[in-house]
């Protein structure tokens, strides 16, 4: 008798074997010559060598259906096992959604301007998305590369800002850089996990495949086949902006956020944003969507909140 031993290292096993294994009997009862036992993160198979093989190609299925839609059900898992394609059932109804997220949540475009940049992205390779805050520009822009990463059109994601204090001290903060970068890049990490498994984020964060980083850490590198975002890039000078964009490399897309209301940058430095929309606007190739706010999707407030600082800035 042969036996394999599959690992769930980069899954909850109790998203992929169902509650009290209820998926996994699902498998049980289609092979039934099959030895099947689950310990924590590992499955042992113990059978024919052909029934073997078999069994793991339905469960690779399987992980590829939660990688996909961010869950399964006895459905999907009971389609898999009937179906004698070697493709995951595909729901065609659905074809605005970017992404399904954590415990199915559907990601997609809200506005028309966030379909602009959806639009967009599937022409050109180099995008900027500008607007005020709550606008979703830079929420799109990472479903955008999830979906790129999911469905293999790129190697990697790299997510990145500069590093330019909000009218706060970075070096006050406890911890050596990493310790004190994380909070700063945070909202990029919220965004990952609406649309990843917890494990598979980390999976991802570990081996490389998802890096986030200051933007000064980008200098001297090519990005080839990868989906790189630059966010709050009003707060990047002329040079790093430059810098950022001769990044990249080849089968690559980027998409360059930010909000040219709130530029943190000292008062002798000028924003490569603000320069970079006078001089890249006639590109073939590069794309400039500008957000406003009717994109405004947070809370009922923000709209009011950002009407009234315009209003603020405009009476002085």
């Amino acid at each position: 008798m042969n036996e394999k031993i599959i690992r769930l290292d980069d899954y909850n096993p109790l998203e992929i074997l169902g509650v009290n294994d209820v998926y996994l009997d699902l498998f049980r009862k289609n092979f039934v010559k099959m030895k099947v036992i689950a310990r924590g993160n590992e499955i042992k198979i113990m059978g024919d060598k052909n029934d073997i093989a078999f069994f793991e190609k339905k469960f690779n299925l399987v992980l590829l259906m939660y990688d996909k839609f961010g869950k399964l059900t006895e459905t999907d898992v009971q389609q898999i096992l009937q179906n004698g394609d070697n493709d995951i059932p595909v729901d065609s109804k659905q074809p605005d959604v970017l992404v399904h997220g954590r415990n199915g949540m559907l990601i997609k475009a809200r506005t028309e301007n966030q379909q602009k940049m959806v639009n967009c992205m599937a022409k050109n390779d180099l995008l900027f998305a500008i607007g005020p805050a709550g606008t979703g520009k830079t929420y799109t822009a990472v479903a955008l590369a999830v979906k790129a990463l999911k469905n293999k059109e790129v190697k990697r994601i790299v997510l990145t800002r500069p590093a330019v204090e909000a009218g706060e001290n970075l070096g006050f903060l406890p911890g050596d850089l990493k310790d004190k970068l994380d909070p700063y890049l945070q909202p990029l990490y919220d965004a990952l996990r609406d649309m990843l498994p917890t494990q598979k984020l980390l999976s991802y964060l570990e081996d490389g495949t998802i890096e986030i980083a200051p933007l000064a850490f980008m200098r001297g590198r090519t990005l080839g086949n990868v989906f790189a975002i630059l966010d709050e890039a009003q707060n990047a000078t002329n040079n790093q902006l430059k810098m950022f964009l001769t990044r990249m490399g080849r089968a690559s897309k980027f998409v360059v956020t930010g909000d040219i209301t709130q530029i943190d940058l000292p008062k002798n430095q000028s924003s490569g944003l603000l320069h970079a929309q006078d001089i890249l606007k006639n590109i073939n190739g590069v794309s400039f969507i500008h957000l406003g706010k009717k994109d405004i999707i947070r809370h009922k407030l923000v709209n009011d909140i950002v009407q009234a600082y315009e209003k603020g800035s405009d009476s002085k």
